[in-house]
């Protein structure tokens, strides 16, 4: 009886050093549970929102505490607003609205994401201690919904869209739990006309769920999660240990580790909600393919970039108002993008540098004959170099977005370029054979072809209930072999 209330205290409690994802065997139980009691609701609309959405809280709970309740403030905030606009016809009036809406939204985002930074430097600027405060807690996934928001609210104001008549179904749209804490970003048009739909899984949306699921926890459980504790983290903390060639292959093992923890959890959240009739765009698209930096950003946390690129982009002026202000809007979107990630000056640089990439991008388009035919249309060895060139670029970025201050990317790049020893390397290699395997692994099949991805997710969906349920078992059992002592939360949570 202990151990059964022991175990029921643990499933109501909150506990910030074990947040509940979707890689842990806490969730796979309870989602199983949870989808069960899903189907049987299915024709009952009203009672099959509702269960959604104390789900959809409670998973948040166990994500972020108490927090949940500023989930639901935002729900109601922008609810209203969003009714209120839709009611309105003056200009003005309907241009204050969604100034509320956008101000509140960003406010509460400020608050959370940047205060600590900004105590913290007024504390270096003017001494130690002139400003006491204790640190703020960021709620997990933050960003993600302050984002879904807004755009709900701004896709009103702007006449592309209706407003719900329902408050529980907004608090459905916004605290949908397998896209909660860290993305993709669904758009309310494409989200709502869903909600109230009748669920249906087809044999091909079961399919394409558990291939999803399956990739996504292969990404992240092991591939992500065993070279950041096995080779990535060693690297980063102290470069200096380290070789030159060490420290070479610890960006690019950076480059495939928040590949696969971003890419996996976004491929799990999509077959999550495959399992319960809902569809979600795609998220990221071979983007160490890309032969260009723009291309890259069509590729990468594509629901960000589309968001950034229509609400922050456009609304700047995109590039209606001249070339010079073209490139200025770039800039500025990569910075606040940057910015997004976090108050800290890696961020702000990281997204500097892609602003200034993506703006020569776009004047080489514009000055070099027959530029444009850059991309698909590339011939193969061209584009083959362009690949190189933009990976490189990425992972540069990505030196200065993982390291945990500018000294330590300097002093990785130090390493790089005077003490990178090739003589080491087949010692090296033989010491992390298994990072170096999984490595290996991972780039490979991030190069395969599209047809190759579609094959295999055919076969997948193809394969008898049988062996259906025996993949996903295997996959449950590597998971168990390869992983650490404790669950490693996604990167993107702290977004």
């Amino acid at each position: 009886m202990e151990t059964l209330l022991t175990k029921i205290q643990t499933l109501l409690s909150y506990d910030p050093q074990s947040p509940l994802i979707f890689s842990s065997g806490l969730f796979l139980y309870l989602f199983v549970g949870f989808l069960l009691g899903y189907w049987l609701l299915r024709k009952t609309t009203h009672l099959r929102i509702l269960y959604v959405v104390a789900f959809s809280l409670y998973f948040y709970y166990k994500s972020s505490g108490l927090y949940f309740a500023l989930l639901i403030m935002a729900a109601t905030y922008d609810y209203l607003i969003g009714y209120s606009l839709y009611l309105t016809k003056g200009r003005t009036a309907r241009k204050l609205l969604v100034t509320m809406s956008v101000v509140m939204n960003l406010a509460m985002l400020g608050y959370f994401k940047y205060t600590n930074f900004l105590f913290d430097l007024t504390n270096q600027l003017f001494g130690v201690g002139f400003l006491d405060f204790q640190n703020i807690f960021l709620p997990v996934g933050i960003s993600f919904f302050v984002f879904q928001s807004m755009s709900y609210t701004i896709d009103i104001y702007r006449g592309n869209l209706r407003p719900l008549n329902s408050w529980f179904d907004y608090l459905f749209y916004l605290s949908f739990f397998p896209q909660l804490v860290a993305g993709p970003i669904v758009r309310a048009s494409n989200f709502i006309p869903q909600i109230r739909r009748k669920p249906v899984v087809t044999r091909e949306m079961l399919g394409s769920a558990l291939f999803l699921i399956l990739t996504g926890l292969f990404k992240k459980a092991i591939i992500s999660d065993y070279i950041a504790l096995n080779f990535v983290d060693r690297i980063f903390d102290e470069p200096l240990l380290y070789s030159g060639f060490e420290c070479l292959m610890g960006i690019y093992g950076y480059a495939l580790q928040i590949y696969c923890d971003f890419s996996g959890y976004s491929d799990m959240a999509i077959g999550l909600a495959l399992l319960m009739g809902f569809h979600f765009p795609k998220n990221f698209d071979a983007p160490y393919r890309s032969a260009t930096i723009t291309e890259f950003w069509r590729r990468w946390h594509i629901s960000l970039s589309s968001w950034l690129r229509d609400y922050l982009y456009i609304s700047l002026g995109g590039n209606r108002k001249g070339r010079v202000r073209t490139y200025l809007n770039l800039l500025i979107t990569m910075l606040l993008g940057g910015l997004w990630h976090g108050a800290a000056v890696r961020f702000i640089l990281w997204g500097a540098l892609h602003g200034i990439a993506l703006a020569v991008h776009k004047m080489w388009l514009q000055v070099v004959p027959g530029a444009k035919t850059l991309g698909k249309d590339m011939n193969p060895v061209m584009r083959l170099l362009g690949t190189l060139f933009t990976f490189h670029l990425v992972c540069l970025g990505w030196l200065v977005f993982r390291a945990d201050s500018m000294q330590t990317a300097g002093l990785m790049l130090h390493q790089i370029f005077s003490a990178f020893d090739a003589s080491l390397i087949p010692q090296i290699i033989a010491g992390y054979s298994g990072a170096f395997l999984l490595l290996a692994i991972g780039y490979v099949l991030h190069a395969i072809p599209d047809r190759g991805d579609q094959w295999l997710r055919g076969a997948i969906t193809n394969a008898p209930m049988g062996l259906q349920v025996a993949m996903m078992v295997l996959m449950i059992w590597l998971v168990m072999q390869v992983k650490s002592s404790d669950i490693q939360p996604f990167i993107y949570f702290q977004f």
